[in-house]
């Protein structure tokens, strides 16, 4: 099974927002109200689970951002 990246691809984006050229997709997140970083080549990073989210019509904050809840259990580590 392939591994899927914590961020949106190229060409994903590009679907989504229907626009190659960066300017024309931070234009469209700017004015959608998506929240996004720019890489170093001024690329605009979406991050999945945000997407993921924000697609479902859910408002993405820090506690259903969140993934799987886990614990560290030490107890059978010798």
């Amino acid at each position: 099974m392939p591994e899927v990246s914590e961020f949106l691809d190229g060409q994903e984006l590009a679907t989504m927002i229907g626009r190659k050229s960066k300017a024309a997709q931070c234009a469209w997140l700017d004015k959608h109200g998506w929240r996004y970083e720019r890489n170093a080549a001024g690329r605009p990073v979406v991050g999945r689970v945000y997407a993921r989210l924000k697609l479902a019509g859910v408002k993405p904050n820090a506690t259903n951002a969140a993934s799987d809840a886990w614990a560290l259990d030490l107890s059978k580590v010798s």
